[in-house]
């Protein structure tokens, strides 16, 4: 029996599979195939790419219009100055309705296939706690608004979740977070993580203004609905065939409050970093009550997390000091594209009642490339290049990067969710203090203001970092020792943390060997990585990951059992071949 996951007619649409134990077997972002930055949706490329020729019996979507239907309808009464803007909702509602129609036309279901409509947030919290190793634990999502509802919570026991909680429209913690990332000139959808980034310049000197937006009362966040304006005016909100586009969502009471708000690429100065530190901090206050509030109705040690402000790495560095909570498992896709992921496994577990199979512990769920692939893609661009053992790879590798070489990485499986955790990834010496400015000179071109991360042997971690508990999906930021900074400067932020990704043996062989000839020939082993893209998805074929080489100013590209230089290549380079609109789906 095969189960397919669907995110869709939403941002950051995906698919997931399980196979017929009940196993995840792919999942992957639709952006990764239509090169679109959190594409909104039907899936059809990732939904034909996870099932692999296979015809699912049941399909999950992660959504359900029927959830909270009557709080929609009196909302809808009482506020009928956003009835226009309702249009677009409806719309997609409608999309969702008549999927089944659509999926059959696309040949990734059949008319016997049984769909299932889940709630937005139980499939977060099903794909919290059904990847996670607990047998127990409290379950937790918090984000912007899906079906309704911007908070769930309950607890996980074996097989089933119980929910006990939730935060309906047009309160959201999310939402408060993105009208200030808005507010500071950071528009587009997703951008909440620049706000993040930025808050550690900052002091928040503005912290008691902010407190006046957003209060928690036991498990209720409640919005000042003055600052906002999506509740009785609406949001414009685009979810169809690209980027999401969601209109402003603060009232005038913000610029009242807070002064003019920044224009988009207008000059930072120091009050927007101080502003964003004090966003910061009001959040975490915020997240920290509710979650110490479910800690004590739930008597729970163990506490499993979803939604996009699940991804707010800065908060849940801190989780083990400001709750009471012991164990953490945070999904590592635990923005929206997730939900197809727990989608697929609420109908395995909640509704099909199947007992669970496996435990989460990496993310490289998509396409793979044999050394055929690769070697006729380089055949193909005309590249000079060697191929090598997998021990004379690493040990090369390992020494360009020592030698302050910038190295393209591209092995196995393309990972699920936002991260590159050393399969498509940059990687580069984090000893260099020099090194993130290189990086955005030569390929990121970001902003000053956003971190790159470390890479470290999980056995190591204590010798760097304050807190050695694992975190192997890059959703914890925590202190790197004072004596270490010093150490590696390219991958310390400026609030003294790193968002770290703690990298096992038995989880990913390849990468933790490099990591470790590096440590072996250098004395660190920790590798500043980031992901393989320049301002684009990450890259997911052998013809992209060479694209992304020969046009932007990295030395070195490992890919698969072959080492390309540079200065091998340079001719190619200045000609900047492109295989982006020719790029195959899946290889």
């Amino acid at each position: 029996m095969f189960i397919l996951g669907l995110n869709a007619f939403h941002g950051d649409s995906s698919a997931a599979s399980l196979d017929s134990d009940g196993v995840l077997a792919a999942a992957v972002e639709e952006e990764r195939f239509n090169r679109q930055k959190h594409w909104a949706g039907l899936p059809v490329l990732s939904a034909s790419s996870v099932l692999g020729g296979n015809q699912p019996e049941h399909v999950a979507i992660s959504r359900d219009p029927k959830a909270n239907v009557f709080h929609k309808i009196r909302r809808a009464v009482s506020s009928p100055a956003g009835w226009g803007r309702a249009t677009s909702r409806a719309t997609n509602a409608l999309r969702i309705t008549g999927l089944k129609e659509q999926l059959i036309a696309n040949g990734i279901a059949t008319a016997q296939t049984q769909l299932h409509f889940v709630e937005h947030h139980r499939a977060h919290l099903a794909s919290a706690f059904f990847c996670s190793p607990f047998d127990e634990a409290a379950v937790v999502s918090v984000d912007g608004f899906g079906d309704f509802s911007s908070v769930m919570w309950g607890t996980g026991k074996g097989n089933q979740l119980d929910v006990s909680g939730s935060v309906r429209f047009p309160h959201s913690l999310g939402l408060f977070y993105s009208a200030f990332t808005q507010f500071l000139g950071f528009p587009k959808y997703g951008d909440e993580y620049k706000m993040m980034g930025l808050s550690a310049y900052g002091e928040p000197r503005f912290a008691a203004k902010v407190r006046d937006v957003v209060r928690t009362e036991k498990d209720q966040i409640r919005l000042n609905l003055d600052y906002f304006t999506h509740h009785d005016k609406g949001v414009e909100m685009t979810w169809e065939g690209g980027e999401p586009i969601i209109g402003s969502v603060f009232s005038r009471k913000m610029e009242e409050v807070f002064g003019a708000p920044r224009a988009y690429r207008a000059e930072l100065e120091q009050q927007h970093a101080d502003l964003a530190a004090s966003v910061q901090v009001v959040l975490e206050e915020n997240y920290f009550a509710l979650l110490n509030y479910i800690q004590k109705q739930t008597g729970q040690k163990s506490v499993c997390l979803a939604g996009g402000v699940a991804l707010n790495c800065v908060a849940n560095g801190m989780i083990f000091e400001r709750t009471d909570f012991r164990d953490v498992y945070i999904q590592p896709a635990a923005h929206d594209a997730g939900t197809s992921i727990g989608a697929a496994l609420y109908v395995q577990h909640q509704i099909l009642k199947r007992p669970r199979s496996f435990v989460m512990r990496h993310v490289y769920y998509g396409s793979e490339h044999s050394d055929s692939a690769v070697q006729q893609a380089l055949d193909q661009a005309g590249c000079r290049y060697s191929k090598l053992s997998e021990d004379e790879l690493v040990r090369q590798t390992a020494g360009q990067i020592a030698e302050g070489k910038i190295v393209g990485w591209f092995q196995g499986r393309m990972e699920f969710g936002p991260r590159a955790l050393g399969n498509r990834s940059i990687l580069a010496d984090p000893r260099r203090a020099d090194m993130k400015d290189t990086l955005n000179a030569r390929i990121k071109f970001r902003e000053h203001f956003r971190p790159f991360c470390p890479s470290v042997l999980a056995e190591s971690v204590g010798e760097f970092f304050e807190t050695s508990y694992p975190s192997p999906f890059m959703v914890m930021a925590y202190k790197i020792k004072p004596k270490m900074r010093d150490v590696i400067p390219a991958v310390v932020h400026q609030d003294g943390t790193g968002r770290l990704q703690t990298v096992e043996r038995d989880v990913n062989p390849l990468y933790w060997k490099l990591i470790r000839q590096f440590g072996d020939s250098t004395g660190v082993p920790v590798l500043l990585n980031t992901s393989f893209n320049e301002n684009e998805p990450i890259v997911a074929t052998p013809e992209q990951a060479i694209d992304c080489f020969l046009r932007t100013q990295m030395d070195v590209l490992a890919i698969g059992s072959y080492l390309l230089l540079k200065s091998e290549n340079e001719q190619l380079s200045a000609n900047r071949s492109s295989f982006a609109d020719s790029a195959p789906v899946a290889g």
